[in-house]
This record gives structure tokens, sequence and C-alpha cells, in this order.
């Protein structure tokens, strides 16, 4: 059941919506310094991260930051953290140059070598595990549960990424000339850009910047501004691991910023491959920056993803996983379940069990190790998911649990099910980033494959059912069009070692596994004589 989900590493992601970029930041100007959670005892622990009242939001190589000072706050009660420092334009400028001479040094380290700095930053992360957990917990709003599993997929990849370090390469291809040799090349692109949404703000980062370390390229990271303490405190671990091996810093920069520093980055030639997870809309800026330079793009963009559960799914493996994909991060993960499509046979049945379970969550601040479901992470979240739950309503929809604002301090929405509307309704043919789940029947296997894949995202998808045929069918060329296709598991927690993304309208990007490693490289087909003679590919005579 759910409750005993709770306790494992709730791997990998979500990322979009209103989810970090370029969106006006919603850090509000500065507080009382008397006021700030950091100078209060309870809270004494965020200097073990290096974190101080004021923080400079720029590293590349040393600390810095002549932008806008920001304060960030906690979702569970909306008092301000700390604050941090941003990165002006002439803060971009400098750490771009810093970061393009450290790519000239870490170059010429063997992929071996790199490997063993990434081990060292995985170790780091490793002893730092709970208090970085805790930080998460405070300033995105998610539970320690998760949090703790965030920081164990960068620890994950980190592990991963040594490996990967001595298996890079290409082919040897057989050649039709005699005395040639055709082969593979794959090199570093060079400087990589990476921005991070909220709701991951540690894992996302992670599986971008270990496996482009090992390919040999130098990283410059944009977070979320609402969370950009754990930017910096994630920084500080890894610039003492470079420190240590006297490596330039700038080969993991950072510059915390909004939307100016964001369209810097889209927009600089220097930056080879740009990274970016958040909503649709603001990737399609991006990607459109991006090509207009001829650069290169990884998306990681929205998911309307759905569960379809048959006639013969085991409903105690259905209830637990609806629970978990839909109510999980608050409803805030990229992967999250937002359609929940079920047989006619069994709908009832289901809606019935699953409002049940919902009853049983415990909410409550994020850092109690008894909630199961925190805060949402900002206010304007919390306007939205009431947009959202009033528009289903005047589309025809039923509201069966939940869809109120909770009376208490912090950013608090009861995990909401909504039934009776057609798959066809607007509100659901939206993603929204909160945890609304909408219940829709249906009656026959052809329907249901072809309402999972109507929407224009194509991330997540699951369903549950003993038919083997079914299950293979659904896997097939008329089965389901997304990145991420389950069977009897949720559309949640991706494990480290598989590609993970999406198509169409979620941006075609693949990050952390398999060989995903080959959009942070370069490939060249090389032809090498050997020999003394010079014959033409195709048999061509050219005398």
């Amino acid at each position: 059941m759910w409750f005993q989900l709770r306790v494992a590493s709730f791997g990998r992601r979500a990322l979009l919506g209103n989810k970090g970029s370029f969106q006006p930041c919603r850090c509000r100007a500065s507080a009382s310094m008397s006021t700030l959670l950091i100078q209060q005892a309870p809270y004494a622990w965020l200097k073990e991260l290096g974190l101080q009242e004021e923080n400079g939001g720029v590293y590349n190589g040393t600390w810095g930051g002549r932008g806008e000072v920001v304060t960030t706050y906690c979702p569970a009660n909306n008092q301000p953290i700390a604050r941090v420092r941003q990165a002006s334009l002439e803060d971009y400028e400098e750490t771009v140059k810093k970061a393009k001479e450290a790519w000239q040094i870490w170059a010429e380290v063997p992929a071996p070598k790199r490997g063993e700095i990434v081990r060292q930053i995985g170790d780091a992360l490793r002893k730092k595990i709970n208090v970085l957990a805790n930080l998460v917990s405070l300033e995105v709003g998610k539970i320690n549960v998760e949090s703790v599993g965030e920081i164990q997929e960068y620890v994950d990849i980190c592990d991963y990424a040594v490996g990967l370090s001595r298996m890079i390469g290409g082919p040897v291809l057989p050649s039709e000339r005699p005395g040639h040799a055709l082969i593979e090349q794959w090199n570093p692109l060079g400087l990589v850009g990476i921005i991070s949404a909220f709701n991951f703000p540690v894992a996302v980062y992670g599986w971008n910047n270990a496996v482009a370390m090992v390919c040999g390229n130098v990283c410059l990271w944009k977070g979320a501004p609402t969370t950009s303490l754990t930017s910096v405190a994630v920084t500080k671990i890894i610039a003492q691991v470079l420190e240590a091996n006297k490596l330039p810093g700038a080969i993991c920069s950072l510059t915390c910023g909004g939307a100016e520093i964001g369209t810097a980055m889209a927009r600089d030639e220097r930056i080879d491959l740009l990274s970016f997870t958040g909503s649709t809309n603001v990737g399609k800026q991006v990607a459109l920056m991006v090509q207009e330079r001829f650069g290169r793009s990884l998306l990681e963009l929205g998911g309307n993803n759905a569960i379809i559960v048959f006639e013969d799914a085991d409903l105690n493996l259905v209830i637990p996983s609806a629970l978990f994909a839909a109510m999980g991060t608050a409803g805030q993960r990229c992967t999250s379940t937002r359609r929940l499509f079920l047989h006619e046979s069994i709908h009832d049945e289901v809606v019935e069990k699953l409002a049940k379970a919902y009853a049983q969550v415990r909410i409550g601040d994020p850092w109690d190790a008894q909630t199961l479901y925190g805060p949402v992470h900002s206010k304007h979240t919390v306007q939205m998911f009431v947009d959202a739950v009033g528009q289903a309503k005047q589309q025809g929809g039923s509201v069966i649990y939940g869809g109120k604002v909770i009376d208490r301090p912090g950013n608090f929405v009861e995990p909401t099910i909504v039934t009776g509307l057609p798959h066809t309704a607007p509100i659901v043919q939206t993603e929204t980033f909160a945890p609304i789940l909408y219940v829709i029947k249906f009656k026959t296997e052809e329907e249901v494959f072809a309402w999972n894949n109507e929407v224009k995202q194509g991330l997540s998808s699951s369903i549950f059912t003993k038919d083997l045929g079914r299950i293979f069918r659904w896997l097939g060329p008329k089965g389901s069009d997304c990145g991420i296709v389950n069977v009897n598991i949720p559309t949640n927690g991706a494990e480290i070692g598989g590609a993970f993304g999406g198509n169409k309208h979620t941006g075609g990007g693949r990050e952390s596994g398999s060989d995903s490693w080959k959009q942070y490289m370069r490939r060249s087909t090389c032809t090498i004589n050997y020999s003394k003679d010079l014959p033409l590919a195709q048999g061509i005579k050219f005398q």
C-alpha cells in the first residue's frame, strides 16, 4: 500500500508548469533580517551547508553576485528563510569566460579521471544527504522522504557516471576500401548550460551535471529563483571537491537569476548545449532562441500523464499507485498522474476505494516524518489550483474529494478527485501543475489508447492489466506514444538507469541513463587510410 511506498526512494522527477526558468521571480524582496528562519535556533542546521543570512548566488571559482537580492520562503508557513544575491549580466559574462577557460583544463583530463572526481562529488553528497534533504523540504515543500530520495538520485547518477566514464566510445566500422579504417569518435561539446525547475532542484541538475562532466564538459547552472538556497548549497559541496583536487571551480559554475539570465543563456553561442527543464510554453521560447543560433537544446517539459485501469487489474496495486502518482510532491512532478481512465465495470469501485485512501493521508509540515502530503510550492500554484477546480466544475465535473484551499499557514490545498468530465474537456486536456486527478470511464482498449495519446504532451503513461497481449500492444506502435511507457506501476518514480524524457510537446530530450550521454557529446565519423593507395568509395574512378 501507499504507506509502504513512502519508505522507498521516490526516484526521479518532475518538472514543468510554472516550475521554473524564465518566469518572473516570485521570491519576494528582502525581509527584515531579524525575521529570517536561518537566524532562529531550530534552523541553525542550515549553516552546516555553508549558508548565511545573505549568500552569494554566483560561483565561478569565487563566490559573488551583483544582481538583485532575493529572499526565498518556506512553502509550509511562508516565512523567509535567507537571502541570495542573484547574478547580474556582468556576473554572467565573467562566469561564462571562466567556464570556457576551465574547459581547456577539464577536457585534457582522461575520462576515467573525470569519473573519479564525480565519484568524490557523490561521496560528498552522501555525507550531507540528510541536511541537504532538510533544505529541500524547507525551500521546496516536498515531504522529507521524497527530499532524501532526490539527493539519493544525484548520488546514484554519480555512481552511474563513474562506470560510464570507462565505457564511452564509438564503434569501429568495416570499411569497403582496402587499407582503410572507419571509426566513430565522440568528443565533449564544451560548455553545457543547465536551467532547472523548483520541483526537483537537486536531481535534475545532478542528471545533467554528472553525465556531462564525465563526457568532458563544464557546466553552468541556473536553478529556479525560488530554490536559490538549494542551488548555492549543492554548488558549495561540489566546489569543495574541485578545490581539494586543485581543479578550477568554474568547471561547475552557478549563476542564480531569473528571466534575464535564462534568456542570456539561451541566446549565447558559447553555450554548446542548453538543457532546460520547465513548462512547455517557456520551453518553446527557449527552443526558438537556441535554434535561431543553430545551437543544441535538451528539453524536458510538460506531461499530461495517464493511468489506464482495465477490468482485470489488481486493485491492490492500482489504489496505492494512483495515490502516489497523483499526490506525490503535491502533484508537482512532470510525471504526476493527471488523468485516470477506469474501465466502466470497475469505475465506481475504484473511485470509492481511492477516495477512502485519500482520506487516510496525513497532511502536514513536510519535515514531519508522519506527513505524506505537504504544501504546494507557491501562492501562484494555489491560485492555479483554485482556477482549475473552478473550470472543472464549469465544464461539468463533480468534485468527489477535496477541491478547497486548506485554512492554515502556508500553501496548502486539498488533494482533489474530479469525476464526470469527458476526455475531451478543455481542463482535462490541460496540464495543471497541482494535485488534481480527473477520473474518466472507458469501454474499449482501442478508444482508451487513443485517449491516452490525444493530449499534446507525451511524457509518461501506465496501464494496469494481466493480459499479456494487451501489454505488448500497449508497448507497440499502436500503443502509448510517450517516452515512458509503464505496466502495473505508477507514471512517476522512474529509475536512473533508463533514459528519461518524453515526446511531442514534452520536448524530445533524454537525460540520465541508457545512451543519454550522447546528448552531451559531438560525434565524428573518421576514415583513416593506412595504405599507399587512394581508392574512392562506391568504386568511383577519378583519373
